[in-house]
């Protein structure tokens, strides 16, 4: 990443859906990568190891802080997305539930454009919504849709007790996915076993615009273990616009505060390496690497610190534990992966090395 002194060299030069339930086994397929917005290229991509990480990742939420777009921006955004090269790396449009009507207005014409143009998948929504709202999901569903262009599918909303988490499995069946964030503050292994009971995801917040939010790399891989256990699939939010952890700023203010941000790659590769029977005491300092150097990326294969993991194993990995993050950019994900030639590496055959360009 070049905002941390960090490039890339090539050809091996030095150089961020419970187990057993019928519920749960059904929404793992509908949360897999493929169901992405505009993934047509994800499948090619995915043959890679790197590929396969980053195939429907992201989950955009311009609407949200640092970004705040307008709903009209943000609608614009991902239509440019979903026609954009890096398509494959998109994952869903998420947004509050009160604002749907919203999106409607917004979206229309723009996704009848798209669909006119080049017919392709309905744009998959993700919207932040209590027990209360399942009703107005399912009339959203079933009205106000013309043509498949968009659908709900997916679910994200909270809960710190385990009743909460009874009313939200009740609410929702099992035509949504449903991701609850949990607070990782105090041990959160009660609540997702809770989840897995109920069918249900977990879902964590890694960052924030104030350096307060951020969990610590314990409580993170803490969370990440109990979802192991549990066979509790996952996805994050907030606080992972870079690919590797490092000193960022926490908005998009001249002036903002900076922090150190966990790294998507970090995270997600210390999930599949957990997923594949990796040690979490070895993977603690994986969510703290800073040395870009040490992760290693091969056709067949990512590498950090004598721990590898192949192609097929992230595939599985992401395709039923470590689902995706939501960032309220698509673009600087994309532009620090460019930044450090590893787009091109999640086609291409040779390997590569993240090489600390700092020394």
């Amino acid at each position: 990443m070049r905002d941390a002194g960090n490039g890339v060299s090539r050809g091996g030069a030095e150089g961020t859906e419970s187990a057993g339930s019928a519920r749960s086994a059904g929404s793992a397929g509908r949360a897999g990568n493929a169901a992405s917005a505009g993934n047509a290229a994800s499948a090619g991509n995915a043959k890679t190891a790197l590929g396969a990480l980053l195939s429907g990742l992201v989950d955009y939420a311009g609407l949200f802080p640092p970004a705040a777009l307008e709903m009209e921006d943000a609608v614009a955004r991902y239509a440019r997305y979903v026609g954009s090269d890096e398509r494959w790396m998109l994952g869903r449009f998420i947004l509050p539930v009160a604002r749907l009507d919203e999106f409607v207005a917004a979206a229309g014409a723009r996704v009848a454009d798209l669909t006119a143009r080049e017919p392709a998948q309905p744009w998959r929504l993700s919207v932040l919504a209590g027990p209360d709202d399942a009703a107005a999901i399912e009339k959203f569903n079933r009205d106000a849709s013309p043509a498949g262009r968009w659908v709900i599918d997916t679910v994200e909303t909270k809960a710190a007790d385990i009743e909460t988490i009874w009313r939200l499995a009740t609410a929702f069946d099992a035509h949504h996915t449903v991701f609850v964030e949990v607070p990782v503050v105090e041990d959160p292994t009660p609540l997702i076993g809770e989840l897995a009971l109920r069918g249900l995801r977990a879902k964590i917040r890694t960052g924030g615009v104030t350096p307060d939010v951020f969990p610590s790399p314990e409580q993170v891989m803490r969370f990440l273990t109990a979802c192991a256990r549990l066979s509790v699939p996952f996805k994050a939010t907030a606080g992972l616009h870079h690919p590797l952890r490092g000193q960022y700023g926490l908005t998009y203010e001249s002036n903002t505060a900076r922090g150190t941000m966990y790294g998507f790659l970090n995270v997600f590769l210390a999930a599949v390496l957990l997923f594949d029977g990796t040690d979490e005491s070895e993977l603690l300092p994986l969510l703290e690497e800073g040395d870009a150097a040490a992760i290693e990326v091969h056709a067949d294969s990512l590498s950090w610190r004598g721990h590898s993991v192949s192609t097929e194993e992230i595939a599985r990995a992401r395709a039923s534990f470590a689902v995706s993050f939501g960032s309220c950019s698509f673009e600087e994900p994309v532009a620090d992966l460019a930044a450090l030639g590893l787009l091109a590496s999640a086609s291409a055959s040779d390997a590569t090395k993240l090489q600390d360009s700092k020394s």
